[in-house]
């Protein structure tokens, strides 16, 4: 543990500035910060990060997804709309490596900070670049958040039950964490080629797109069956049993029969060997074209025992099973505990702050959260000063004409 608390972290020496807002383009942004990167969040002297109001606030008026998710950061305000603070977000770009954006396509080029604009001043630069549909295409001057995301994608026609509307997958932006994580492997890969050619370039992640890259086989099962899925709520279409459960105290499992070895075993567990008998259920095809059958027989005897007994036998008969937790749940839990998943971490104006832990886990150069989201503006000074040499006057005078 001592030694890697010391390990020199993977992204140390590389510069991000994160002039993104709300969460795909800054939580790609957040990646870099956990492994060692310097990140820079430029907000609007003004009009501050949108995600600082999202969810429960605490006493310094940022909420606690600001402080999550804006973990790592230097904050610095720059107003990118005025040729000014144009010109003095292309000199930070010149000491920078990557550079993440959200922009609507074209807001950024109407600034002078396109792609084009900072490859001309730093061909090696690398740009992030997340929205709703992409760089190109009809539909790429829409605005759109995860919500849209998902429901363009096809994810939200899947969720909710048969005869219920679409919902949205846990009311999550699980949109925006997944085009986050794009944008970071688009971008470690850029940083792979810019250091084998000293070639710069951009990546164009869309919402919608990095959401309908997880949907298995969606496009193939169309494309070659006409088949269109339709919602099947806790259920999987390929799959069965694979479902939740709910068991005789009122608790949820999820069970993953994902084999007909599973399925075998248990059916064994159950006392229903039958089920596994040649020309039964024994095939996984059986089970899909006899699914409330099948969900029946499981759903019954699964409620004849409560959580814990339930969990015992599926785990001495090695059955997938987990239970379905929640938030409380997940606190009490002796595994996220002893794998430190959640990882407390102290505040200087509002104490302790419960946050989920850095991934992925590196053995020997682990990432590591320092600390959480900064006031608005809080490192102006310091990044101005160490990056361009402005003086405090010089500060001064640029901040009462809004520029920084």
């Amino acid at each position: 543990m001592g030694e890697t608390a010391k390990a020199k972290l993977p992204l140390e020496g590389i510069r991000v500035l994160d002039a993104a807002t709300f969460l795909a383009g800054p939580f790609c942004a957040t990646i870099f910060s956990e492994f060692g990167a310097d990140v820079i969040k430029i907000e609007h002297p003004e009009f501050p990060d949108p995600m600082r109001n999202i969810g429960l606030k605490v006493e310094t008026g940022d909420s606690l997804t600001w402080l999550s998710e804006g973990r790592n950061k230097r904050t610095a305000t720059l107003n990118l709309g005025k040729p000014e603070g144009a010109e003095l977000f292309k000199q930070l770009v010149k000491q920078a490596d990557v550079v993440v954006e959200n922009f609507r396509p074209g807001t950024m080029e109407r600034w002078g900070l396109g792609y084009k604009d900072l490859a001309a001043i730093k061909p090696d630069i690398v740009m992030v670049r997340i929205t709703a549909y992409g760089q190109e295409g009809p539909y790429k001057d829409r605005p759109g958040f995860a919500r849209i995301g998902h429901a363009f994608s096809g994810l939200t026609y899947l969720a909710g039950e048969s005869d219920g509307p679409p919902v949205i997958p846990g009311s999550t932006s699980l949109g925006d964490y997944i085009s986050g994580l794009y944008g970071a492997i688009g971008a470690l890969m850029a940083l792979r080629h810019r250091d084998r050619t000293g070639e710069g370039q951009y990546i164009d992640v869309a919402l919608y797109e990095s959401t309908f890259r997880l949907l298995d086989e969606l496009a193939p099962a169309f494309a070659k069956f006409g088949v269109v899925r339709q919602r099947m709520g806790a259920d999987t279409a390929t799959i069965v049993p694979h479902s939740h459960y709910q068991c005789s105290d009122g608790q949820w499992v999820a069970i993953a029969c994902s084999s007909d070895k599973i399925f075998e075993k248990l059916a064994r567990a159950m006392g229903r060997a039958d089920l596994v008998a040649s020309g039964t259920y024994e095939t996984m095809q059986a089970r899909v074209d006899n699914r409330d059958f099948i969900n029946g027989i499981v759903g019954e005897w699964i409620g004849r025992h409560t959580r814990d007994e339930l969990m015992a036998v599926c785990l001495a008969n090695e059955i997938p099973c987990g239970p379905v937790n929640s938030i409380a749940d997940i606190f009490a839990d002796p595994h996220f505990k002893a794998r430190g998943s959640l990882l407390s971490v102290q505040h200087p104006e509002v104490g302790e702050i419960v946050v989920p832990a850095v991934l992925p886990r590196l053995s020997k150069t682990p990432g590591r959260v320092t600390h959480l989201g900064r006031r608005h503006g809080a490192d102006t000074g310091d990044v101005y000063g160490e990056l361009l040499g402005l003086t405090a006057q010089k500060l001064a005078e640029l901040k009462s004409r809004g520029i920084v």
